[in-house]
């Protein structure tokens, strides 16, 4: 296979591949594995769907599949499958950004409410900040 490529093991794939929807009409399906590898890969990379290697076949595909399995919340059971399989219990890390969030003077409603900070002093004409 491909240098550089994440590819699921035999036992990775055996493993999330019960939990794969069954009730597809139309075309076949592209091969699972592949498809999953691909969707790994990008996500794991970082990289856009439209720069996933061709190994993986078509980036379309690789994004519908995605969106798909996201809304039927297939992903969701594969993460829960794979978290509580047997063995030592294990923190499952999915995402690694951190997300702040600031409270506005004016309630936490946003606004233009001034902070506290801007207000002039005791006697004295506001001050610039910069």
């Amino acid at each position: 296979m491909d240098q550089g490529c994440f590819w699921l093991s035999n036992e990775q794939f055996a493993r999330l591949e019960p939990l794969l929807p069954r009730d597809t009409r139309g075309k076949p399906r592209v091969d699972d594995r592949r498809v999953i590898s691909g969707i790994v890969h990008v996500l794991i990379s970082g990289c856009r769907w439209k720069d996933a290697p061709s190994a993986y076949g078509p980036c379309k595909t690789l994004y519908n599949r995605f969106q798909r399995w996201a809304a039927k919340g297939v992903w969701g059971a594969m993460f829960q499958a794979l978290a509580t399989a047997g063995g030592p219990p294990a923190e499952l890390l999915i995402d690694s950004s951190a997300v702040r969030a600031h409270r506005c003077a004016a309630g936490g409603k946003g606004g233009s409410a001034a902070r506290q900070s801007d207000a002039p002093g005791a006697g004295g004409r506001q001050r610039s900040t910069l």
